[in-house]
């Protein structure tokens, strides 16, 4: 794309966006562009927000740095290089490992990955897939690894990812500096490059 579908407000427009911005801040060292978009409509950035808190919230064994992981992998389904550079960096963040950053691709049979790890990956690919791929194996294999309320939470940062794709997407959102870094670090080595996302 020339430009993205619309430009982002400035960070500085109104006092909800410097709010947002200062909220963003902690997660991932910046705040999106992405959100600065849905400040066109505020109603729009805080219901957003609103969601991102509620999924991200961490109820036991579904940890910050597995959502991410998770994000990650639905958004690169997807095919969102925006979406998978900011969950990679945000996995990092939130302390996962840079063995299982560096291996995600090969989730399947890469040691460091747990049988109840590789069951949310294999839902997170099958329910970003496009027509949806989720089968009664998917289905049973989460039920032998996790609680229902915990499979609600997983699927609830698919879902959202769902939504930032996309947007992120179809708007042709810029990507930030930082992301793009953590991008190229990590996920160059499987063909993650920037895309439409730079201007």
């Amino acid at each position: 794309m020339k430009r993205p579908l619309v430009h982002p407000l400035d960070r500085n427009a109104t006092e909800e966006a410097k709010t947002m911005a200062d909220f963003y801040e902690e997660t991932l060292g910046f705040t999106p562009n992405s959100l600065f978009t849905m400040m066109h409509r505020p109603r729009i950035a805080n219901a957003f927000v609103e969601m991102n808190q509620a999924v991200m919230e961490n109820k036991g064994r579904v940890t910050s740095s597995l959502k991410r992981l998770i994000a990650y992998l639905s958004s690169m389904t997807t095919g969102c290089r925006y979406c998978e550079a900011h969950a990679i960096r945000a996995a990092e963040r939130y302390g996962s490992h840079e063995d299982k950053m560096n291996n995600i691709w090969d989730y399947k049979t890469y040691p460091a990955f747990t049988d109840a790890e590789r069951a949310a990956f294999d839902l997170a690919i099958a329910a970003s897939s496009v027509p949806n791929g989720v089968s009664d194996e998917v289905a049973e294999n989460m039920r032998q690894h996790w609680d229902d309320g915990e499979i609600v939470e997983i699927l609830g940062v698919i879902a959202l990812f769902g939504y930032l794709n996309r947007w992120n997407d179809s708007m042709g959102t810029q990507l930030e500096k930082p992301a793009a870094d953590d991008g190229e670090k990590f996920l160059s080595k499987k063909g993650w490059n920037i895309g439409k996302h730079e201007y």
